[in-house]
């Protein structure tokens, strides 16, 4: 998947012209809060791992990390980060510009608590310089979203 590949997901929505690319790297939390003039717990990462031979994506904000306790109690299994290969092949997006829009088919989408805190938050759009900003209604609609989890920790003020 591309940033071109997610635009064309996203005009669905009506959304294309709303992704932002920029002349420098997004790929991590603090460079997309670098690049966007926000703070980096408004970046919505999308984490993925391995669940039952099936890829999972996590959304999450950017301040929070996965708690293996609520995860294992949630998936029933260890956390397991893909490795920039499988996100490629199983997810459809490069680490670095993974997100909840235009993904393959068979990957289930989550998005955690931590982002409900904020009116709007950035998650990247399929590179590792773009990005766009959502509301909550408008990210659980545009990801396809199965559930809501509470799956991480730290970010609780």
């Amino acid at each position: 998947m591309s940033i071109e590949a997610v635009k064309a997901y996203l005009s669905k929505y009506g959304a294309q012209d709303r992704v932002r690319e920029f002349d420098v790297s997004s790929a991590t939390v603090e460079l997309a809060a670098q690049a966007l003039g926000v703070e980096p717990c408004r970046i919505a990462k999308t984490l993925s791992f391995l669940v039952d031979g099936h890829a999972i994506l996590i959304v999450a904000a950017g301040d929070a990390k996965i708690d293996n306790p609520k995860y294992k109690a949630r998936f029933g299994t260890k956390a397991r980060m893909l490795t920039p290969d499988e996100a490629i092949a199983l997810v459809g997006h490069a680490v670095g510009g993974v997100c909840p829009f235009g993904v393959n088919d068979g990957v289930t989408v989550y998005l955690d608590e931590s982002l409900k805190r904020f009116a709007t938050v950035f998650p990247a759009c399929g590179s590792s310089n773009s990005a766009i900003e959502l509301t909550i209604p408008e990210l659980e609609a545009y990801s396809g979203f199965t559930a809501w989890v509470d799956v991480c920790k730290n970010w609780q003020g």
